[in-house]
C-alpha cells in the first residue's frame, strides 16, 4: 500500500491527536440557559419593532431560540441545557422545587443541540403555563430560595467535561433586579448570602455566570441591588455594563450574541524562552475556514450511526489479512515498508511546544512569507504564574526595537518555522479596537517556496508594456469602480448560506426555504449606471481596438483545454525522468501520462513524479 505523506499529516476532525481535533475541543462550550419563569417575567412587556407588546418571557424565549439555531449550524459541538426557575412543576435530578429542566427524548439533559429540541422549544410558550406553570420561588416563611437551586441544577449540569479543555458558562435571563428585596432584613441577608457562596463555588470550579438583564419601561435594572455581586462586577466594569441592558427583543438578541460568540480559546501553547524559562499562552484562531459539517451514516433499521470498520483482503488468495497491515513509500526505485506503530513514531517529530530561536529585523519578514492564517497569542497565569509580565517585557521590547521573534512550533501536523509579530493596542473613543498581543504567522520552508515562472524570457523579443492611453484608462476604470468602506465582514458564504437553509428546512419540518441572500453578486444597477459603461468600454477599446468582438467563455475553455492536451502529448518523459525535469511539468501534463497508463490520478505533485518514476522504472 503506497504511503500518502498528506494522509500521514492529515488534521481529521476526529483524530484525537490531530490539531484541528485538540482545537476543536479547546474550544467546546458547555452552555446551561436559565429563564426567570416568575409572573413578573409574564406580566412585565415592552413594544417590539412592529408595535405590538411582548412579554419579557417571550423575548428571553425568542433569544434562546435564534440561539440553539445558531449552536447547530455553527458550533454543534458546543452542549447545552435550558433551564427555567420559580416554576410550579419541577424536573431536576436533585428533586428541588421551582427547577425544571427542559429536555426531549433520546438526549441526555447537558447535550449537544438537536432539531426536535428546537422544535418543541420553539413552541413552549403555548403549553408552558399548563406544562410547566409560574410561580414565586422565592418564599421567605418556607425558606425557599428557587434562584439558589437553581445555580445548584446548573452547576450540577456542568459537571460534565473538564474545564481545563472546555468553557462552562451560565446564561441567566431575568427581570428582577433584587430577588430578596420584600423579605424581612434578616431572612433576606441569610439567603443573599447563601445564594451568593453558591455562586462563588460554581465561579471556583471554572463556571461563569452571565446576566442578561431585563428592564421595565419605566425601571432600569439596577445591578447594584444584588446581581453585582454574583457574577462579580465592581468599579469601571460596572459602569461598562450598565448600557448593555436591554429592553427590546433586537437588543436582547444583539446582547446573547456578543456573550455567545466570546472569543474562544483554540489551542493552550508552552512558549519555552530558553532553559528553565517557559510560560503559558492562549492561542486563538482568528480565521477557519466555515465548511459543511461532515455526513454521519445511519442504519437504515435504527437509524443509529454506523460504525466503520475496515478489512483488508489479499489481492493474491482473497484471505482477510490477519497480520498487521504495512505501507510502503517508494524512494530511490525502492519501496520502504513502514508499520503503523513507525507511522504513530514518525508523527511524533516534537514535544509540541513553542521553542524561541532568536530575533530579527520586522523589515526581514515578507508579506507572503504566511502560509494559513496566523494564530493569536495572548498569556495567561492560570497554569504558570508570572506567564503575563514575562509576555509583557516581550511584548513591549518587541515594539520598541522593530524586531519579531523566529521560533519553532510543531505538533502532530508537520513542525513549522513560526514568526511571532508583536500587535500594539489600538483604542478609540468606543473603546478597544485591537488588543495587545503576538500573532503567530507560519513560515515556509525553503522547499515551500516556488519561483515566479518568467513567461517573456525569450531572447530578442520585448515584454509587453501598457501604453500610457491603457494606463489612464485603466486608472479611470478602476476610480468608477470603487468599493466605499470594504470589508470581507460584509460577505457571508453564499454556498454555506443555502446549504443550511435547506438543511434547517428539512431538520425544522419548515414548509418554504427560508430566503438566502448571496452578497458575492455584483451590483448589476451600478454597473450599469452610464458612467461605469463609459469607463469599461474606453478601457476595452484602449486595448483590443475597434474591431474587438468578444468570444464566449465555453469557446475559450474548450480551446484552452485541447491546447493543453495537445501540448502535454508531446512530452517524452521517459528523456524528463532520466534528466530530472519532470517537476518542471505542471500537475495538468503529469496527469496525461498517469491516464494514458491507468494510474491513480489522487495525490500532490510530488507523488505524482513518484508514481510516474515508480512506472518507468518497471
Amino acid at each position: 500500500m503506497e504511503l500518502d505523506p498528506e494522509d500521514v499529516f492529515r488534521d481529521e476532525d476526529e483524530d484525537p491527536e490531530s490539531q484541528f481535533f485538540q482545537e476543536k475541543e479547546a474550544s467546546k462550550e458547555f452552555v446551561v440557559y436559565l429563564i426567570d419563569a416568575s409572573p413578573k417575567m409574564f406580566t412585565s412587556t415592552c413594544p417590539s419593532e412592529d408595535g405590538k407588546q411582548e412579554s419579557h418571557f417571550h423575548i428571553a424565549v425568542s433569544c434562546i431560540a435564534q440561539s440553539l439555531k445558531s449552536h447547530i449550524i455553527n458550533r454543534s459541538n458546543d452542549e447545552i441545557a435550558i433551564c427555567f426557575f420559580n416554576t410550579r412543576e419541577k424536573k431536576n435530578l436533585q428533586e428541588l422545587n421551582g427547577v425544571y429542566v427542559f429536555n426531549v427524548e433520546q438526549r441526555e439533559c447537558i447535550d449537544r443541540t438537536t432539531a426536535k429540541l428546537i422544535k418543541e422549544f420553539d413552541v413552549i410558550e403555548e403549553s408552558f403555563m399548563n406544562a410547566i406553570g409560574s410561580q414565586n420561588g422565592i418564599v421567605s416563611d418556607s425558606r425557599e430560595n428557587s434562584l439558589y437551586s437553581a445555580l445548584w441544577v446548573a452547576q450540577a449540569l456542568l459537571r460534565k467535561g473538564s474545564s481545563k479543555t472546555a468553557d462552562k458558562r451560565i446564561f441567566l435571563f431575568t427581570n428582577e433586579d433584587d430577588p430578596f428585596g420584600s423579605m424581612r432584613i434578616s431572612v433576606k441577608e441569610d439567603m443573599t448570602r447563601t445564594t451568593l457562596q453558591r455562586a462563588k463555588d460554581a465561579q471556583d470550579l471554572g463556571i461563569s455566570i452571565e446576566l442578561l438583564p431585563l428592564s421595565h419601561p419605566d425601571k432600569q435594572f439596577d445591578i447594584s441591588l444584588f446581581y453585582k455581586d454574583l457574577i462579580g462586577l465592581n468599579g469601571d466594569e460596572l459602569t461598562e455594563f450598565m448600557p448593555s441592558v436591554g429592553q427590546k427583543l433586537e437588543d436582547m438578541k444583539d446582547q446573547l450574541k456578543k456573550r455567545v460568540l466570546a472569543k474562544r480559546i483554540a489551542k493552550r501553547i508552552t512558549f519555552m524562552i530558553c532553559d528553565g524559562v517557559s510560560i503559558e499562552l492562549n492561542g486563538y484562531a482568528l480565521l477557519r475556514p466555515a465548511t459543511p459539517g461532515t455526513i454521519t451514516w445511519l442504519d437504515s433499521t435504527t437509524n443509529l450511526p454506523i460504525k466503520v470498520e475496515r478489512s483488508y483482503v489479499c489481492a493474491d488468495t482473497g484471505a482477510i489479512m490477519q497480520e498487521p497491515i504495512q505501507r510502503i513509500q517508494p524512494y530511490m526505485n525502492r519501496n520502504v515498508m513502514f508499520t503503523a506503530a513507525e507511522l504513530s513514531e514518525v508523527k511524533k517529530i516534537t514535544t509540541g511546544h513553542l521553542r524561541l530561536l532568536g530575533f530579527k529585523p520586522l523589515s526581514c519578514l515578507r508579506d507572503y512569507h504566511n502560509m494559513k492564517p496566523s494564530t493569536f497569542l495572548y498569556p495567561t497565569d492560570k497554569e504558570v504564574i508570572g506567564s503575563t509580565r514575562a509576555f509583557i517585557a516581550l511584548h513591549r521590547s518587541m515594539i520598541q526595537l522593530g524586531r519579531f521573534a523566529v521560533a519553532f512550533y510543531g505538533g502532530t501536523t508537520p513542525p513549522r518555522l513560526v514568526a511571532l509579530v508583536a500587535q500594539d493596542e489600538i483604542e478609540s473613543d468606543g473603546g478597544q479596537v485591537e488588543p495587545p498581543g503576538m500573532n503567530m504567522i507560519y513560515l515556509p520552508y525553503s522547499n515551500d517556496i516556488r519561483d515566479i515562472e518568467e513567461l517573456h524570457s525569450k531572447p530578442g523579443v520585448a515584454a509587453p508594456r501598457a501604453s500610457e492611453d491603457q494606463l489612464k484608462k485603466a486608472s479611470a476604470l478602476m476610480r468608477r469602480l470603487e468599493l466605499k468602506d470594504f470589508s470581507v465582514c460584509q460577505f457571508a458564504n453564499p454556498a454555506l448560506q443555502r446549504h443550511y437553509a435547506m438543511l434547517q428546512a428539512i431538520a425544522l419540518d419548515a414548509d418554504e426555504l427560508g430566503e438566502t441572500r448571496d452578497e458575492t453578486l455584483p451590483d448589476k444597477e451600478g454597473m450599469n449606471r452610464p458612467g461605469v459603461v463609459k469607463a469599461i468600454e474606453e478601457f476595452k477599446e484602449s486595448i483590443y481596438g475597434d474591431d474587438y468582438e468578444e468570444e464566449s467563455d465555453s469557446g475559450a475553455k474548450e480551446k484552452t483545454r485541447k491546447r493543453k492536451a495537445a501540448d502535454a502529448g508531446d512530452y517524452d518523459f521517459v528523456a524528463l525522468a532520466k534528466s530530472g525535469k519532470l517537476k518542471d511539468l505542471t500537475v495538468v501534463e503529469l496527469k496525461t501520462y498517469l491516464t494514458a497508463n491507468n494510474l491513480p490520478l489522487g495525490g500532490k505533485k510530488d507523488a505524482l513524479i513518484n508514481r510516474i518514476l515508480a512506472h518507468i522504472s518497471k
